[in-house]
């Protein structure tokens, strides 16, 4: 069977200040029916742009290679009825913040039923049912209240559910959840994140989940992908890369996590500052960062590496994996110990 989602070679330039800059390059992956895929890295590491390419929400003039294709159509080919009954009804996104994406001048039943109003036909009384319907699905009490709202009047955790309820109103193909319980309590996070779980399985929808967090990228999704500088470093299932991780930055990421129950005076960190694509120099973009680089990698931007069912864009892994365990070459300890 065929991937629902593939992303091949995609790079992205985006017109910043004159010129184009570039926020991805050669990203590829696949993702499954029903499949949760998970993308962690740091804050520029290209997330967020990855999503929003899938979606077609790249500003004007943004510079476009390689390819995207949804259930075989090729993404950056749909124009006029097909792009937007790909928007409406195959691919729905969940945005970080709830409340800069609700129209604060109108209800939350308005904001419900636009789409089934509009995409469905549906009269409005129907779509004020359906809208209370999905109310109730994500847990929020006396949905007919809730409807006559306004955002401000709802919490941040009740109000990323009513982002959750209008993506999954129309049964999408696709869920695009870019990090949607950031600003969220622990207690919350927990309950937002069950709620669409359970909806993505009973409607057999899949997911690619955006986060900071590796913990919930493990909890939540069967594959994850490290992205570091508009690259894919490594792609694994999820509980192995916790064990086994195959790139340095990955191994760093991990060991600089809390863990309940080991107890140090500080958890490492990784020297230096994260790095976006238009500023990665040449060779592998980590280098700088990484203590057992050697010159060959700075030398050309390393091909992603297959080590069984999983990738990794380090050159020197095969025998790194042969004389240590990932945890103790994560990364330098100071920034002294950066070699330029």
């Amino acid at each position: 069977m065929n991937p629902l989602l593939e992303v091949d070679a995609l790079s992205v330039r985006l017109p910043v200040g004159g010129e184009l800059r570039t926020v991805l390059r050669d990203v590829s992956f696949a993702l499954d029916r029903g499949s949760a895929l998970g993308l962690v890295g740091e804050s520029g590491s290209g997330k967020s742009m990855t999503v929003r390419t899938i979606a077609r929400l790249l500003p004007e003039g943004a510079d476009v290679r390689g390819g995207v294709r949804f259930d075989g159509a090729e993404v950056f080919a749909l124009r006029g009825d097909a792009l937007r009954a790909y928007r409406a009804k195959d691919v729905a996104m969940i945005f970080q913040d709830a409340r800069a994406h609700t129209n604060p001048v109108r209800t939350i039943g308005d904001f419900l039923t636009e789409a089934l109003r509009t995409n469905d036909r549906m009269p409005k009384p129907a779509a004020l049912r359906r809208a209370g319907d999905l109310l109730a699905e994500v847990g929020i009490a006396d949905p007919e209240r809730r409807l006559r709202q306004f955002p401000h009047e709802l919490s941040g955790g009740l109000l990323q559910r009513v982002m959750i309820a209008a993506a999954v109103a129309a049964r999408p193909r696709l869920v695009l959840a870019d990090e949607p319980t950031t600003a969220l309590d622990v207690t919350t996070q927990a309950e937002v994140m069950a709620i669409l779980g359970r909806m993505r399985r009973e409607y057999g929808m899949a997911m690619l989940f955006i986060t900071h967090d590796l913990e919930l990228a493990g909890a939540v999704c069967d594959e994850t992908i490290v992205l570091y500088a508009g690259q894919v470093m490594e792609r694994q299932a999820s509980a192995r890369l916790h064990e086994d991780p195959l790139h340095p930055y990955t191994a760093a990421l991990v060991q600089a996590r809390p863990e309940i129950g080991r107890r140090v005076e500080r958890l490492p960190a990784i020297a230096g500052h994260p790095t976006t694509a238009y500023e990665a120099p040449d060779g592998c973009a980590f280098a700088p960062r990484c203590h057992v680089a050697q010159p060959e990698c700075r030398e050309s931007v390393p091909a992603l590496l297959r080590i069984g069912p999983s990738e990794t864009r380090c050159v020197r892994m095969p025998g790194l994996r042969g004389r240590t365990g990932p945890r103790e070459y994560a990364g330098p300890a100071s920034n002294e110990e950066i070699q330029p």
